[in-house]
């Protein structure tokens, strides 16, 4: 288990090239060496490099779990076949929504999905589906984009700023360890700047200690 500041790419809204699961990582082809093990280290798991339709931006494409991954429908079908040789025993699929931002607009860990209130139903059950999740359709203070602006793993949760009292009330009905913070000196978007899991977190070089220990404080590390 560890807690590392870093970047990919040279930036420190790290959660835009990556994401993890308690099982993997998904990482940006681009990402170095380097910077994948710092990933590795920290959060316990393998690194996997991919693209979604031939972007490195992963956290903000893709959205995933220990259960499932789920790409918007531009990605490539020869990226999807990438995924499922690599991840035989997770299902794989995707969706066809105007809201292909997909990790921007949900936030999931292996139990539960906050999702961007403007998903259809088709849509809803399509992430339910592939994600195996209860779905709980909210804001969450003040953005719909539920996933960039707040952090979710299977031990805890970290509220942006904004959230509202109750938002708190609420999330705490579902899970035990909640926090508040922002990340990289002030950032609301704090789902872009970390990626993290159960075991431990990779959070952008700009953040302070003082969010530091919130944001580790929420998740339970």
């Amino acid at each position: 288990m560890g807690t590392v500041k870093a970047t990919i790419n040279n930036n420190s809204y790290i959660g835009a090239f990556g994401l993890a699961t308690d099982s993997f990582i998904l990482v940006t082809s681009n990402s170095t060496t380097t910077e994948r093990s710092i990933l590795e280290n920290a959060l316990e798991v393998k690194a996997h490099t991919i693209s979604i339709d031939g972007s490195g931006l992963i956290g903000v494409y893709a959205v995933a779990n220990s259960n499932g991954i789920l790409v918007p429908e531009m990605t490539d079908s020869r990226e999807i076949l990438n995924l499922r040789n690599t991840f035989p025993d997770v299902q794989v699929d995707t969706i066809h929504t105007s809201l292909n931002a997909l990790r921007n607009n949900i936030l999931t860990n292996d139990k539960m999905a906050f999702v961007n209130h403007e998903y259809n139903p088709i849509e809803i059950k399509r992430i339910a589906d592939v994600l195996g999740v209860e779905i709980i359709k909210r804001q969450i203070g003040n953005f719909d984009t539920v996933g960039a602006n707040n952090i979710l793993t299977n031990k805890g949760i970290v509220l942006n700023n904004t959230a509202t009292d109750e938002d708190l009330e609420f999330i705490k009905t579902k899970i035990n360890s909640v926090s508040q913070s922002t990340a990289n000196t002030g950032s609301l978007s704090i789902g872009l700047c970390a990626i993290s899991n159960s075991k431990g977190l990779v959070v952008g070089s700009q953040t302070t200690g003082f969010e530091l220990v919130r944001i580790t404080d929420g998740l339970g590390l």
